[in-house]
Parts: C-alpha cells; structure tokens; sequence
C-alpha cells in the first residue's frame, strides 16, 4: 500500500492523505497522486458513480471505495490481495465516521483531517504485516465477492471523463449557435414584413397621386 487518499465526494476536496516512507516506493509518486486528485475531480461530476471499483495504473492498482459520500482509495502493487485492499478500505472508513463524520460537511480547506493521517500509516502496517494478513484471513471470507468489482484503466477512465467535458461544450456552443440563428431568422422575417408594409404604403400612394392627376 503505497499511497491512501480520502476525498469528499460532492466537490472532489482532499480531506486527508499518507503516503508510504519508502524512497524507493515514493520516488514516482507524485504522478499517482496527481492521478487520484482527478479521479476524485470525475468523480465530483458523475452523478452515479461506481460504489467500488478497481482502475489499473501502468505497474499499481487503485482501489477505491464510496461510503456516505466520501470516496477512500488506495494504491497497491498488483500482487496484493484485492479482498485486503478493501478490507483495508472499510476499516479506514469505519474509523474515518467515527470521527469526523459530523465535521464532513462543514469543511472547505484540503487536508482538514490530515491528522487521521496517523491511523491510516497504523492501519496500513498492520494489514502489510505477514502476521497480520494470516489472521485477516477469516475475514476474508466474510467479505463481498470483490472479483465482481468493476475493473477498469485509470486512463481510459480520466480520457472519458474530458471527452464528456469536450462533448458538454460542443453541445453548449450548438446551442449557443441555435439562438443567435433564431434571432437572426425573426431579424429576417421581421425585416421582410416592414418591407412588404413599405411597398404596399408606396403602392397606395403612387396610385393615389395617378388617381389625381389622371383625373385632373
């Protein structure tokens, strides 16, 4: 586990995050990091967003979960044990409400929990540790079946996500394109009627001067 980030879900904002001390494990970190903070940004805009799913990112894996409106994921090497990954998950999400579930909404800066910051590199341990992952096995098999568990890639996921965002603004411009045409339209039409109302007042009265001097 070599990353965990928690963020609200309604607006994306980071509220706490550990990052494993490990040099070598860290020295790449940070394109994961940017990765997790727009998955948490498409997230934001989706308005049913998978509850668990599991996206591949080149040699890791993240592995997320929802619950009452915050989003919990972490990142793994591919050859730790999924149904560990998210037990990880529950028991941070399990302590995470215990704690500041009545403080979720009354934030507005990142980070306002980063203290929690402590229980995750706790929590992360134990479930690292050999030990650990023995007895966890019980545990185990008290869980959901998570190979039913949406599996998709990180990329494809963010790349839909701005082609959604390019779609959505095309579809704006057509629109904003569809009005100025209407406008222009009754432009038109309103500009053809005064002419035909023109003509017809010249009309009368060319007559009308004919009618006089005709008759005179």
């Amino acid at each position: 586990m070599l990353l965990t980030m928690i963020a609200r879900v309604a607006d994306g904002l980071l509220l706490s995050a550990s990052v494993q001390e490990d040099e070598q494990a860290g020295r790449n970190l940070s394109e994961y990091q940017t990765q997790a903070k727009q998955l948490f940004r498409k997230l934001s805009q989706d308005p049913n967003p998978p509850p668990r799913c599991t996206l591949e990112a080149k040699h890791y894996l993240f592995h997320y979960m929802i619950e009452r409106g915050v989003c919990y994921l972490v990142l793994c090497e591919k050859t730790f044990s999924k149904r560990l990954a998210f037990s990880y998950l529950e028991d941070l999400q399990n302590e995470f409400i215990s704690q500041y579930g009545s403080k979720l909404d009354t934030v507005s800066r990142p980070y306002s929990f980063i203290e929690f910051d402590t229980y995750m590199q706790k929590a992360r341990k134990s479930y690292m540790d050999s030990r650990a992952r023995r007895n966890l096995g019980q545990i185990n098999t008290e869980l959901q079946d998570v190979q039913r568990i949406m599996v998709q890639n990180i990329d494809e996921v963010l790349t839909r996500g701005e082609a959604l965002s390019v779609l959505d603004t095309k579809a704006s411009n057509l629109s904003s394109q569809s009005l100025k045409y209407k406008k222009d339209a009754r432009y038109l039409n309103l500009r053809s009627s005064y002419l035909k109302i023109a003509a017809i007042v010249i009309t009368v009265i060319l007559f009308l001067l004919f009618l006089r001097y005709w008759l005179l």
